[in-house]
C-alpha cells in the first residue's frame, strides 16, 4: 500500500462560538466581511439546507452545520419576538 507524501491540514473548528446565537453572529460577520449579503445567505441556508450559501470563511460554514436548523430559527424567532 502506498502513503501519500501530501501534507494534510487539520482544522479544529473553534470552540469559542458555541451558542446558536453566536453561532449566527459569527456566520453574519463573516459573511459580511466576504462582501456577501447575510441575511440572504443566511436565508438560503435554512430554507434549502444547502450549506453552500455559507462561507467557509472563518469556519462559518462549519460552524452553522453543528446546529440544527430549527434551533437556529428559534433563536431568531426569539431574539425577533423580544424587541417586539
Amino acid at each position: 500500500m502506498a502513503t501519500s507524501q501530501d501534507t494534510v491540514q487539520f482544522r479544529r473548528i473553534r470552540e469559542d462560538v458555541q451558542t446558536p446565537e453566536q453561532i449566527l453572529r459569527h456566520v453574519f460577520m463573516a459573511l459580511n466581511e466576504k462582501g456577501y449579503d447575510p441575511i440572504n445567505q443566511i436565508v438560503g441556508y435554512l430554507v434549502s439546507g444547502d450549506p453552500t450559501f455559507i462561507t467557509s470563511y472563518n469556519d462559518a460554514r462549519s460552524l452553522i452545520i453543528r446546529v440544527p436548523r430549527d434551533e437556529l430559527l428559534e433563536e431568531l424567532v426569539s431574539a425577533y419576538m423580544k424587541r417586539v
